[in-house]
């Protein structure tokens, strides 16, 4: 069973959504204070956290950015009244996978916090796969059965998103790819309002992969992974 940590001040929409991811097949935890979320992360750390970003004893994306530092794959959903882009392209540039405003349908909630889960666990040990790349004088090896992504044999953190990014690139490299196509493949939806959330994680991955050119942009489309694929 699954175990997700809500962090939400508001005590109804707190139990609410406790209530709605147990009736889901979830084991669910709710804390109203970033204080009481810490000392639940030091005893046990969940498997997906739903963080609110106003809350009495400090501010949530600033949680969430130390959250991030400590557990760079944990799956993260921002729920928050803040409906600005700015804010949510803020909560995708801190690292988080998903960002749902208030007012919200539980019901969405849960199929976010489904799909998401499902992109975390969709490991193949059996296939052992890993592929190497090569740009300039760097060698990017990609290992999907770990889920870990190294360049020159140095370990590069990547969010549960980002992850998903750069694998779905790679395999289909050098075919050029959407934003559209990336919501569709990575995140299971494609709004069209979330296609400049494309563009925040891309960023994000790209200060992550060193100096070389890894990932292409063609203006008004989308993306290209450039890496040379080598064999194995």
């Amino acid at each position: 069973m699954k175990l997700i940590y809500i962090v939400e001040d508001h005590d109804v929409i707190r139990n609410g959504v406790v209530q709605y991811l147990e009736l889901s097949g979830f084991e669910a935890k709710g804390y109203g204070t970033i204080a009481e979320a810490r000392t639940a992360f030091e005893e046990k750390v969940p498997d997906l956290l739903i963080q609110d970003v106003m809350l009495p004893d400090g501010d949530g994306f600033g949680y969430v950015k130390e959250v991030r530092a400590k557990f760079p794959r944990l799956p993260i959903i921002f729920l928050t009244a803040r409906v600005d882009e700015s804010d949510r392209i803020l909560g995708f540039e801190l690292g988080c996978d998903d960002y749902i405003s208030k007012p919200f349908s539980p019901k969405e909630l849960v199929l976010r916090v489904q799909a998401l889960l499902r992109r975390v666990d969709e490991m193949s040990p059996e296939r052992n796969v890993v592929m190497r790349y090569q740009s300039g004088d760097s060698i990017l090896t990609i290992d999907e059965d770990e889920h870990k992504l190294t360049i020159d044999d140095v370990p590069v953190n990547l969010t549960a998103a980002e992850w998903r990014i750069v694998a779905y690139l790679a395999a289909n490299s050098p075919n050029l790819i959407s934003r559209s196509q990336i919501l569709a493949e990575c995140f299971d939806y494609s709004f069209e309002s979330y296609e400049r959330v494309v563009d925040t994680h891309i960023k994000n991955i790209r200060a992550k992969l060193t100096k070389e050119s890894w990932i292409e942009t063609v203006r008004g489309y989308g993306y290209r992974f450039s890496g040379k694929r080598l064999e194995n």
